[in-house]
C-alpha cells in the first residue's frame, strides 16, 4: 500500500499542477484523478492525505474510484496523520510513504516503512498515464464513416 502526503506530491508541479496555488481544489481533484488511473494501471492500493479542510466532494475516509482519501486533523498537519496511519499499520513491510520531506521521510523510516520521493511516484503516475493511453482502442480516420454507418448514422446529418 502506498500512503501518500498528496501536498507534497502536488508540489511537484507536474502536468495540469501548474497553478496549484491559486487553485488548490482543482489540484487536489487532478490528483485524485492520477492516483485512481494509477491504481487502475497497477493494481495497487493507494491513500492520500491532504493538508487543509476536507473537499465536500470527497470527505474524509471517503474513497475516490478506488482511492483512500483523508485530510490532516483540525489544528494540524497531514504529516502528523501520515505518522499516525503508519504507526498503526500492521504490516508496516508493505507500506510505502510517498513524500520529499525530509521529517517525514526520516520519522516514518524509524517505524519501519520504506519511502518513495514525490518526484519518483510523479514518474509512475506519468508512466501509468502514457500506458493507459497506449491500452485505449483508437479508431482510424478511416473507419469512422464505417462505425457512422454502422450505428444508422447519416455523416451529412449534424
Amino acid at each position: 500500500m502506498y500512503l501518500i502526503d498528496g501536498n507534497n506530491v502536488i508540489g511537484q508541479r507536474g502536468k495540469g499542477y501548474e497553478n496549484w496555488f491559486s487553485d488548490k481544489p482543482a489540484a487536489r481533484r487532478q490528483l485524485l484523478n492520477d492516483l485512481a488511473r494509477l491504481a487502475g494501471v497497477k493494481k495497487l492500493r493507494l491513500t492520500v492525505v491532504f493538508d487543509g479542510a476536507p473537499d465536500s466532494s470527497f470527505p474524509d475516509g471517503s474513497s475516490f474510484r478506488g482511492v483512500k482519501v483523508f485530510y490532516a486533523r483540525q489544528n494540524s498537519d497531514a504529516d502528523t496523520r501520515i505518522i499516525e496511519m503508519a504507526e498503526a499499520e500492521r504490516n508496516k513491510k508493505n507500506l510505502t510513504v510517498v513524500t520529499s520531506d525530509g521529517k517525514l521521510t526520516a520519522r516514518v523510516r524509524v517505524c519501519g516503512v520504506k519511502v518513495m520521493r514525490s518526484g519518483e511516484f510523479r514518474q509512475l503516475m506519468e508512466d501509468a498515464a502514457e500506458s493507459a493511453s497506449d491500452a485505449e482502442p483508437q479508431i482510424a480516420e478511416n473507419e469512422t464513416g464505417e462505425w457512422l454507418r454502422y450505428f444508422g448514422v447519416d455523416e451529412d446529418e449534424d
